[in-house]
């Protein structure tokens, strides 16, 4: 849906999607053809190049605030056909794989109704299009169909941006945390028990068949442990605690294990860690808006010296001189 929808505003802005969706993996003839799946991965980097060429910093946002829902399909009408919005969002989270192979949703809660969204086998650090996608189109769902205009107590992102969008924070109706640990939308506890407007008991019968069905025929998404790895580090960089045992700590499991399940796969963590910094000080070094001194913290390191040597060690090229080309070619 996000594909396919920035696809269009590409097309509306006269920019040639083709290189576009070249670099992302994919083609013109997936994004004409309504039933082809695309992969996560290359709808998170097909969204990041859109926004530059776009030069739409919020395109994710807006994507998913302006979309008409119901494109979403199968799980959107399961949903819809509920009786209360707890029993709703309870079908998104059983069936979520039907509409987005790469995100898993958690709904939990007694003092608060938290909806926490997790990417399976996805590298999450590269991302904010895609993720500011999904946390609004879940927050529209959750106003249409109650036909209220709930507005969240809190709205966390793993990824950071140096100053808050006001467009987001006043469509949200609440503050927005970046650099959060988790991406989580937080209501009331109350917005569960909220009956749908468009509650229909027969039709929830067929649609969750339907939903059973579809899900039947998924293969399980499993997640891969170097992924889910870099995914712990890159929350634990900035505080200096990307270490073996504070990572195996984060996924529940001892050093030991961590070690042992690394090792049957050919993994070397210093490896996994060294990689992910650089490709996480590439990403930041395309951002005008970081100063070097964050950048390096943001990958975990005290001083601009230490990140400066690390990179050209890493990359063969000075941090600074990287900026200039990548910030050009923009």
């Amino acid at each position: 849906m996000a594909t396919r929808l920035a696809a269009k505003r590409l097309r509306e802005a006269g920019i040639n999607l083709e290189p576009l969706l070249r670099n992302a993996g994919l083609s013109v003839g997936q994004i004409n053809e309504q039933e082809a799946r695309i992969g996560v991965a290359s709808q998170i980097r097909f969204l990041e190049l859109a926004a530059e060429a776009l030069k739409d910093q919020l395109l994710g946002f807006r994507l998913a605030r302006d979309g008409d829902l119901r494109l979403i399909g199968l799980l959107y009408y399961a949903a819809a056909s509920s009786e209360t919005l707890g029993d709703a969002l309870a079908r998104a989270q059983r069936y979520s794989s039907i509409a987005n192979a790469g995100i898993a949703l958690r709904c939990f809660g007694s003092s608060d109704f938290t909806i926490a969204l997790r990417y399976t086998g996805i590298s999450r650090h590269s991302d904010r299009h895609n993720m500011e996608f999904l946390v609004t189109t879940i927050i529209r769902i959750c106003r249409v169909l109650t036909d209220r205009r709930l507005a969240p107590t809190a709205v966390r992102f793993i990824h950071r941006r140096l100053d808050k969008p006001s467009d987001m924070e006043k469509f949200f109706g609440c503050a927005i945390e970046f650099g959060a640990d988790t991406d989580e939308i937080i209501f009331q506890d109350t917005v569960g028990h909220l009956h749908l407007v468009g509650a229909d008991p027969y039709l929830s019968k067929i649609l969750i068949q339907n939903c059973d069905q579809a899900l039947a025929h998924r293969r399980p998404n499993a997640s891969s442990l170097r992924v889910t790895i870099e995914n712990a580090i890159t929350l634990l960089l900035p505080h200096g605690k990307a270490r073996l045992a504070a990572v195996a700590k984060a996924l529940g499991m001892s050093s030991r294990t961590l070690a042992r399940k690394m090792a049957a796969e050919e993994l070397s963590f210093s490896k996994i860690l060294n990689q992910l910094r650089s490709d996480l000080a590439t990403h930041y070094l395309s951002d005008a808006d970081l100063s070097i001194s964050q950048i390096a913290w943001l990958v975990g390191y005290q001083g601009i010296g230490a990140f400066s040597h690390g990179y050209k060690r890493w990359t063969g090229l000075n941090a600074k001189k990287m900026r200039e080309k990548l910030i050009a070619s923009h």
